[in-house]
């Protein structure tokens, strides 16, 4: 079954809903008739059919009474005799009574029975009683023998009677109790059928549109953003897709237009990174003439002018090689990328140590004490991993505090990437400057504090995101300096390590 689209969800629901309790209040109604019947035919067989038949034997047992009554009066003419037939009398009138309110089916027989009771007292019983207290002559037994006969039979068929009334109450008792049975089966089967055609309902009108939906925005998701979404099923599901599609339109139309900024984003790097290379080049010679001319100048006229004149040629002679150190960091920087080596496995312990050995006068100058972990072994460029070391320690060096500086090298396993870090007790870094220091040029200090260029920290970031890791300072320390960058695991390297523990 497939269901319109643009139909409601609600209306579906609502309908549904609406079929199932029809269905349940019709097997209910069935089931209290049939519960109805059941315990009217179980009334009538208990509480009228027994009875009645327990009555009509009471008033056979009255009407014998009388009869036996009367005759053992006859044979004793004594009066003693007499007490069975009119104890007999009062209860048939009771037997009687009982029968006619209980079962209106009989009470026709029983007025028979009633009649002949009468004729038998009026023409024998009395006229015998009253005749043997004269001592008359007995009147015809023969003729009370028939009367009485008659009256007996009449009895007998009313227990006949009865006893089909109870025959035919058990049977529509059974077949009321067989009728609820069936019913109560009935509804256990449509209840279940009910609740499969239901779900198969809802499954097809309901969940196979939704799945639908949702397969095809996972392909799209997946990144095939090309696929149309093609919604079927109630209105919600059609809206919800063609939302979706219109998202996807959205998506292809920035992606379109992210393509085109990419690819000029790229063109105008590459063309920085040659301009950066090409000028910083190509001002090396004009440079070093005007600082050779400059230094010229100072050695030949260095204390023949006024002191003005020394300190503007001094001014000059600082100013170039300035200029000649930031082209040169410049250029390095610009390489980085840009001009690659095949990269190799490097053991950063081997950088470290021969790094710390070209900084030994420094370290024995400050008094420091460096701390190195047990670094491993990464892929890459030895050479700029090493000047990522080299500016992270250098810098603990340069911006000690008022004591020794005390540096530590750590490092430790993060999933599929190393994370080192690099601490100092130094003059620290405010959280505030966290993602400026790694800004090309950038310095945080007067440049006749410290020494340097303010382009090592960004150097540092180029080289670590060119290996495929990341860097930042650590901002949540008390005091010193910490950064901490990562660089991916060979894990060719770590295999072969544990396989040797193992």
């Amino acid at each position: 079954m497939k269901l319109p689209d643009r139909l409601p969800a609600g209306r579906v629901l609502i309908g549904v809903v609406t079929i199932l309790l029809a269905m349940t209040a019709m097997a209910i109604a069935s089931t209290v008739l049939a519960l109805d019947a059941l315990g009217d035919a179980r009334s009538r067989s208990v509480d009228q059919i027994e009875p009645a038949a327990r009555r009509a034997k009471d008033l056979s047992r009255a009407l014998l009474d009388q009869e036996t009554g009367v005759r053992g009066f006859v044979l004793t003419t004594e009066n003693s005799f007499l007490q069975p037939y009119l104890d007999g009398r009062k209860a048939e009138v009771e037997a009687a009574d009982s029968v006619h309110a209980l079962l209106r089916d009989v009470n026709g027989r029983v007025d028979r029975i009633e009649g002949l009771s009468r004729q038998w007292r009026d023409q024998y019983a009395e006229p015998t009683i009253t005749g043997i207290r004269k001592s008359a002559p007995v009147q015809d037994i023969d003729r009370g023998k028939q009367l009485f006969d008659q009256l007996r039979a009449e009895v007998d068929m009313l227990q006949a009677d009865i006893g089909e009334l109870g025959r035919q109450a058990r049977e529509d008792l059974d077949h009321a109790a067989k009728l609820v049975l069936w019913l109560v089966i009935g509804m256990g089967v449509l209840l279940v059928a009910v609740i499969g055609g239901l779900t198969l309902l809802l499954y097809r009108l309901l969940i196979a549109p939704l799945e639908g939906l949702a397969e095809q925005v996972r392909q799209v998701a997946s990144g095939d953003f090309r696929h149309e979404i093609d919604a079927h099923g109630p209105r919600e599901t059609v809206m919800l897709g063609e939302d979706v599609d219109l998202m996807r339109h959205r998506i292809v139309q920035e992606l379109a237009t992210l393509d085109e900024a990419k690819t000029e984003l790229q063109r105008s790097n590459a063309e920085l990174e040659q301009f950066a290379y090409v000028a910083s080049h190509d001002l090396q010679e004009p440079l070093r003439k005007v600082a050779s001319f400059c230094q010229l100048l100072q050695r030949r006229y260095g204390g023949q002018l006024d002191e003005r004149a020394d300190q503007y040629i001094d001014f000059a002679v600082d100013g170039a090689k300035r200029m000649q150190v930031l082209i040169n960091d410049l250029l390095a920087f610009s390489r980085v990328g840009r001009i690659t080596r095949e990269q190799t496995v490097v053991d950063l312990n081997e950088v470290v140590r021969q790094l710390l050995d070209s900084y030994s006068d420094r370290i024995e100058e400050t008094g420091a004490r460096v701390e190195i972990a047990e670094l491993p072994s990464v892929r890459g460029e030895a050479s700029l991993l090493s000047a990522v070391f080299q500016n992270l320690i250098s810098n603990a060096l340069k911006f000690k505090g008022a004591e020794a500086p005390v540096i530590h090298v750590d490092v430790e396993r993060d999933g599929d990437m190393w994370k080192f870090a690099v601490r100092d007790n130094g003059i620290g870094i405010e959280p505030e400057y966290a993602d400026r220091i790694f800004v090309i040029f950038q310095r945080l200090h007067p440049k006749d504090a410290y020494p340097g260029t303010g382009i090592g920290l960004a150097m540092c970031r180029k080289i670590v995101e060119y290996h495929g890791g990341t860097i930042w300072l650590k901002t949540d320390v008390d005091s010193g300096t910490s950064f901490e960058f990562t660089l991916p695991v060979v894990p060719e390297l770590v295999a072969d390590v544990e396989e040797v523990h193992v």
